[in-house]
């Protein structure tokens, strides 16, 4: 059955994400750096009443954690297609081709393992942030929403870069390419900076930007509340983004595997 060949593929790539412990270390120590430093060191905006206003709130540290949130998503599922490239060079790849399992659950089982390593990423920035003073004001409902958004975009995220991985056969090249992508896609949103801030060619980029999308949902519950008029229509992209990286992955995948 394909879910159990599915929950097959994401345990093996869980079980090396939770082993290497030095990629676990840096995700618990950047978003710590991001919010401890850069946070603080840019509360005194908020001094500024029509900065303040810009925010949405006094605390540029609580504006910006849904953008780091997203920031360690975006950096983490981009490079899933790693695991493609590096399968293929060990050989394992080969073997899980042709073992008596469904194709199409090889890359949808990576992207599910990528889900789950985006909310587990996002858990630890949200309890780092707590610590440092950030409230949701939606409360622990909202907390979850959060992750569950999370961990949808870092599904988005990884189809994009698997569907890449499938066609490029050097790790070289991958990280190249998907560099390419992140930088922009990170500082075109309004992840760190509002929309309202940005000169207005710039603002209409980061209105269609996947991450602004993803942001604007989790900055919301974080702090104003459940205002559905202002996360519906994000909810609605993110999730068709989610279904067509889906089907793109699915389909790079098996024809760059059909012999």
């Amino acid at each position: 059955m394909i879910l159990s060949d599915v929950a097959y593929v994401a345990w093996r790539e869980l079980v090396k994400f939770f082993r290497a412990k030095t990629r676990l270390l840096v995700t618990v120590i950047q978003p710590l750096i991001w919010l401890g430093l850069m946070g603080n060191m840019l509360q005194g905006l908020t001094q500024n009443p029509f900065i303040e206003k810009l925010l949405g709130t006094g605390s540029y540290l609580a504006f910006m954690t849904p953008g780091i949130i997203l920031m360690t998503v975006l950096f983490g599922g981009v490079f899933a297609g790693m695991s493609i490239v590096w399968d293929r060079r060990i050989g394992y790849l080969e073997k899980l081709l042709a073992a008596p399992i469904s194709r199409a659950a090889i890359p949808l089982g990576k992207m599910v393992a990528a889900a789950v390593q985006g909310g587990f990423q996002g858990l630890l920035i949200l309890l780092i942030a707590v610590g440092l003073g950030v409230r949701f004001a939606t409360g622990i409902p909202g907390a979850i929403f959060a992750l569950f958004v999370a961990m949808v975009f870092s599904f988005i995220l990884s189809g994009f870069s698997l569907a890449l991985a499938s066609q490029i056969k050097s790790q070289e090249t991958l990280m190249a390419v998907v560099n390419f992508f992140t930088m922009p896609l990170m500082f075109t949103s309004n992840a760190l900076f509002p929309k309202e801030a940005m000169p207005a060619w710039l603002a209409a980029v980061a209105r269609i930007n996947p991450v602004t999308h993803a942001v604007t949902p989790i900055r919301e519950v974080l702090l104003f509340g459940w205002n559905w008029s202002a996360i519906w229509v994000s909810l609605v992209v993110i999730g068709g983004l989610a279904l067509a990286m889906m089907i793109v992955a699915r389909q790079s995948f098996l024809r760059a595997t059909v012999e």
